[in-house]
């Protein structure tokens, strides 16, 4: 777990203090609304349909069991009772009241967290592999490295204002677990030929209105280098991204206009400025970062526990669990576990006051007081002892974290949607919750195997829809909502971007047509280990649009229904 020194004390301490004024004055009226406006943004408030919502940062989604009972306290005092894990793996408060947010935003210093960066057109919060420090395919730990780049981009106030917001990821391991080819910059740890540690460097990825795969820019850059280039990219980006065109303005556009070739011609001729400058990192500063991390007091192991495989054996429901929610870990004897969020008739996400209390009290008693959010949505004990497992299950089935759905198609992603976001355009949650009370048979689910589902109620993508086996992406037509389903789409090493199967579909025929797809994949799979995403790899999407939309005569009959209820 990271701890803060006396910098980062002092930073979040009086950037608390100045949005207390800041607000104060606004509701004085003294400060103009559109004064106000980017202040806030600054410190992770929104306006949305209801009321304000405050994001919080989770720095690569990592927390102490400390700050999560803050989380609950906050919950508790200043909203209605819960709050809302994001796909950036922040959380998020729908309902606090302007006046209090100042002191949230105090009580949130006390446990070395804030707002700073969670919003606006700057550097967001960065990201890793929920299972950063502790997977047994690690290169490196990225959290060291995100550490480093939160350090750098934190106030950095030649970035505070880009074209656009701007979003980086970092995998330590061999298997991209944080989505880095879907990021305006991912950083993948690598070695060379001499066992030295660098990063490839991806550049120009994102979903939204335009999803773009990133592409590679730079195969192995030097760790020393790392924030010299990064800043050359972010320059080149900042000095020729579109600021007349709000749908233009990612970096992702530029890349794509100019080529990956000319936009990393000019990345290498800015970065000849910056290079072994400054900016240059030693590995004196790498280890001081590396030191504020507080390890893990991992203890002694037995190679074989004979007990927990007598309890595989004898319990069905906890093999299964185990199976989908226990996760390989670098030292023996322990596992990572994944806390379910997604059980049956709860938004995506959402967790209450008394849930967040009864993590924390989980992380304490069985993972060293430490925790991480994933941007599935869930949680993740990262240090769990495997003598511990059948105990941790028992209780955790009891409080409703035991769903075993880990990579199961009742583990729903899903943006809030509509139903807070005034940027939707229909709303996300009655649809998740409807899919999922379709599928509530465990042995069924389990049968149709690995499956990503994510939802999004607008093309911002906040569900991650493009990269889902299935995505669904909620439309407006005329003022109703509609929804356009896509297949094909993963994250991963091999990511891929889903493609749309056809016209778009009313409310209440979605869980229909998931089940067609569903029905379709099991029928033509050649064995119960494919996978969905392989099946429509192999047959392509038109296999899958036949058996949704009927031979022409009952396409064209659906177009006309659209166009008459248009």
């Amino acid at each position: 777990m990271y701890h803060y020194d006396e910098i980062d004390h002092r930073i979040v301490a009086e950037r608390v203090e100045q949005f207390r004024d800041q607000t104060r004055r606004f509701l004085a009226g003294t400060l103009a609304e559109d004064d106000f406006r980017p202040l806030r943004l600054q410190n992770g408030l929104y306006v949305q349909k209801h009321a304000p919502m405050l994001r919080v940062a989770v720095p690569y989604g990592m927390l102490s069991a400390a700050q999560v009972r803050m989380f609950a306290h906050i919950a508790r005092k200043y909203d209605r009772g819960y709050g809302h894990f994001s796909t950036r793996q922040n959380i998020q408060f729908n309902w606090p009241k302007l006046a209090e947010v100042p002191d949230i935003l105090a009580d949130l210093a006390k446990v070395e967290m804030h707002a700073v960066q969670t919003s606006g057109n700057c550097i967001r919060n960065i990201t890793t592999d929920h299972l950063a420090g502790v997977a047994p395919d690690e290169i490196v730990n990225p959290l060291v490295w995100t550490e480093v780049l939160r350090q750098w981009s934190t106030f950095h106030p030649e970035f505070a204002f880009l074209p656009r917001k701007f979003k980086i990821a970092v995998s330590g391991a061999t298997e991209d677990r944080a989505a880095i080819q879907l990021h305006d910059i991912g950083l993948q740890a690598v070695r060379d030929a001499k066992g030295e540690v660098g990063f490839k460097v991806y550049v120009g990825g994102g979903m939204g209105r335009t999803p773009i795969i990133a592409q590679v820019i730079r195969e192995f850059l030097p760790w020393k280098h790392l924030i010299t280039y990064l800043e050359a990219v972010i320059r080149v980006y900042n000095r020729y991204g579109r600021r007349d065109n709000l749908y233009k303005a990612r970096i992702k556009i530029l890349v794509k206009e100019r080529t990956i070739a000319a936009f990393g011609t000019e990345v290498e001729a800015e970065w000849q400025s910056l290079v072994d400058g400054p900016g240059t990192l030693t590995r004196e500063i790498v280890e001081g970062i590396a030191a504020r991390f507080t390890a893990p007091p991992y203890r002694p192991q037995p190679t074989h526990d004979a007990e927990l495989q007598t309890f595989l054996d004898a319990d069905t429901a906890f093999a299964r669990w185990h199976g989908r929610n226990v996760h390989a870990h670098k030292m023996p004897g322990y596992a990572a576990v994944t806390l379910s969020l997604k059980r049956a008739g709860v938004p995506p996400g959402d967790v209450t006051d008394a849930q967040l209390d009864a993590i924390a009290d989980f992380a304490e008693r069985y993972s060293f007081g430490e925790l991480r959010v994933t941007h599935e949505q869930n949680v993740v004990l990262p240090d769990v002892e495997k003598r511990a497992l059948f105990a941790l299950w028992r209780e955790a089935k009891t409080l409703g974290f035991a769903t075993p759905n880990i990579g199961l198609i009742t583990n729903i992603i899903a943006c809030p949607g509509g139903d807070f976001c005034s940027l939707a355009n229909a709303v996300s949650i009655p649809v998740a919750l409807a899919i999922d009370e379709r599928f509530q048979d465990l042995d069924f689910i389990h049968d149709i195997g690995e499956l990503d589902l994510n939802i999004s109620g607008c093309m911002n993508s906040c569900g991650h829809h493009h990269i889902g086996h299935i995505g669904i992406l909620g439309v407006d037509k005329n003022g109703e909502e509609w929804y356009q389903v896509s297949i094909g789409g993963q994250q991963g090493n091999n990511a891929s971007l889903g493609k749309v199967i056809g016209p778009s579909f009313a409310r209440a025929d979605v869980p229909n047509v998931v089940q067609k797809l569903i029905e379709y994949y099991i029928g033509h799979r050649d064995s119960p280990e494919e996978r969905f995403i392989d099946v429509v790899q192999r047959l392509g999407i038109e296999p899958f649009k036949r058996h949704i939309y009927g031979d022409t005569d009952k396409k064209q009959a659906h177009r006309n229904r659209q166009l008459a209820a248009a």
